[in-house]
């Protein structure tokens, strides 16, 4: 009994009071009764007596082990669901981290697109107004030298339309109704002159109202 008590006392000292497996100490037995006449044999009951003990020993040995052998499991356990925890975690920050960098190189590519939209319009829009002004100038050089020819033309039929209009006064040997006669004529060729001045000049205006819009939408 007496190693059966230190190994009880030391396997106990190993578990918390919940963890410490539950030990059932073997029923005392009482002094064996000894049959009258017959002769006692110590060494057998010593024998009996250790083989209970090495009995006792070895169901606790088993108990400790096997209390051993659950705890770690249930750490090993505990290992893995840490563990499985963690990737668990890993990959939903690397799920996160994709999509966010997906997100920015969307918004980077939508930018982009839109720069590039833009800086295309512009550039569409300045060869445009490149074009426009390049054929107004071709069109006005054009007009400038029919302008010029027809000024020059015009210029050339007052001249003679003057000259045939400008005929001498010849007013001395005139008496008094040829001069109003006369006077007459040069008061209707003056009118005729001002009402084709006046027709120019309403032409003109004209012409500049219609390209004002033009030069405004360029």
């Amino acid at each position: 009994m007496i190693i059966t008590d230190l190994l009880f006392h030391y396997f106990s000292g190993c578990h918390t009071e919940e963890e410490r497996p539950k030990y059932k100490p073997l029923t005392q037995l009482g002094a064996p009764k000894i049959p009258e006449g017959e002769r006692v044999d110590f060494d057998d009951i010593h024998r009996k007596r250790m083989e209970k003990d090495l009995l006792e020993l070895q169901t606790l040995i088993e108990v400790h082990f096997e209390q051993r052998k659950k705890e770690e499991e249930e750490l090993i356990g505990l290992k893995a669901r840490i563990e499985s925890r963690r990737a668990e975690r890993a990959e939903q920050q690397r799920v996160r981290a994709e999509k966010e960098r997906d997100r920015q190189t969307r918004i980077a590519e939508e930018r982009q697109r839109k720069e590039d939209e833009e800086a295309k319009k512009r550039a569409d829009d300045e060869a445009k107004k490149k074009k426009v002004l390049s054929n107004m100038g071709s069109g006005r050089f054009l007009q400038a030298e029919q302008k010029r020819g027809k000024r020059q033309t015009a210029r050339e039929i007052k001249k003679k339309t003057l000259a045939e209009r400008r005929k001498p006064l010849a007013i001395e040997s005139l008496k008094e109704d040829g001069l109003r006669s006369r006077a007459k004529e040069m008061w209707e060729w003056i009118h005729q002159l001002e009402s084709e001045k006046f027709d120019l000049t309403e032409k003109m205006k004209r012409q500049k109202y219609e390209v004002s819009p033009l030069l405004g939408n360029i």
